[in-house]
């Protein structure tokens, strides 16, 4: 039951080592398999309450100094936004941080150099830093409007025209093809759409497969639970038709824009964020690295979530240390007997006797 061995292909990891530069004394690799999707030379394990950890990028050969593993865990989250990439590890402290990669200009010569800074949410928070959004807007936006829409928004300062959309009504076009796509549903037009369910959720379900697809609703949500509104159907079913929408369809973002005008402002700052999201990217080698990265879609809790099901799913009903002996080498000790104590607190074990004949016991169902 050796799960990292399993996974060890699969999954990416945060490898911290030790070297001997006394100036760069850690060495941070992010790695997927055998690569190395990001290597940095550090000045600290962690930032802390220091605020920042500037950074060096390691690049071409491997490290030719002496270098010691100091901690391996695994990464659940790897995104980038703008000019940071965040990152979020599978543990319960130290677990949440990002690099900002900038690009300054040399003030005796020409060109440019790399600067990057490691943060966490306590520097940050510390820091104070003043209020700035990631993706600023851009004022060059390509805009298609399918031609079926019949009072389509309107979008002042844009390059925008009428054609054929496969999904959506409006959707964003990049060199890239279809950016980002909207479907518009008016509070009478998704009452409708009850009656016909199936076919709703097949055309959501073909405007899930774009990245970036969101249904915008000109109403609130509690317009939908209002009977003085509802013309065929209760309150309730109009809950659990919204519900349903969101449950079948995880990947399409519902907004809730309470009217027309709303539903058009929202849409074109959607629309400018996406691009200047995708304009604004890390440096050109880290972003054919991180291209490759994908975020697991089957994601169910992390390491704790591992070691609890495999404790309730596949140990018997009453164990002992040697027979937590594989759990322990996949995630470490720590992991696995704050695990048992929360099991503990929650009533799905019991333990009998101290230190070496110490044992767990299933009760099957948590006590109150």
């Amino acid at each position: 039951m050796n799960h990292v061995a399993k996974e060890a292909q699969e999954r990416v990891f945060w490898i911290l080592e030790a070297t001997d530069n006394p100036k760069f004394p850690y060495r941070l690799r992010i790695k997927k398999g055998e690569e190395d999707l990001l290597v940095l030379r550090v000045q600290d394990r962690w930032p802390g309450t220091r605020g920042h950890i500037f950074c060096l990028r390691e690049e071409g050969s491997a490290y030719l100094g002496q270098a010691q593993e100091i901690e391996r865990v695994p990464i659940i989250s790897l995104k980038r936004y703008g000019k940071r990439l965040a990152i979020v590890l599978d543990r319960a402290l130290n677990k949440r941080c990002e690099f900002l990669f900038l690009k300054k200009k040399y003030k005796q010569k020409e060109g440019e150099y790399e600067q990057i800074f490691w943060r966490t949410r306590t520097s940050l928070i510390q820091r104070k830093l003043k209020v700035k959004l990631t993706a600023q807007g851009s004022p060059s936006l390509h805009i298609i409007i399918d031609r079926n829409e019949r009072y389509p928004y309107n979008f002042p300062g844009c390059l925008v025209e009428r054609g054929h959309l496969p999904v959506g009504d409006y959707a964003l076009v990049t060199e890239e093809g279809l950016k980002a796509v909207v479907e518009r549903k008016t509070f009478e037009n998704l009452l409708g759409d009850f009656g016909r369910m199936p076919l709703l959720h097949q055309a959501l379900g073909e405007l899930e497969t774009y990245r970036h697809a969101v249904l915008v609703i000109e109403a609130n949500y509690a317009d939908f639970l209002n009977p003085r509104k509802l013309r065929f159907y209760s309150p309730s079913f109009a809950a659990r038709a919204l519900a349903e929408i969101q449950a079948l369809h995880p990947h399409l973002t519902i907004i809730f824009a309470g009217n027309r005008k709303l539903g058009r402002e929202w849409t074109l700052r959607f629309f400018s964020a996406i691009q200047a999201h995708d304009l604004d990217k890390l440096p050109e080698k880290l972003n054919q690295a991180f291209f490759k990265y994908e975020p697991p879609s089957d994601f169910s809790g992390g390491q704790y979530f591992e070691i609890r099901k495999a404790i309730l799913g596949e140990l018997p009903g009453e164990f002992k240390k040697n027979d937590l002996a594989s759990l322990i080498s996949d995630y470490g000790e720590k992991a696995v007997l704050r695990v048992l104590r929360n099991l503990k607190k929650e009533g799905f074990i019991l333990t009998r006797g101290r230190g070496k004949n110490r044992c767990w016991i299933k009760t099957g169902i948590p006590s109150d």
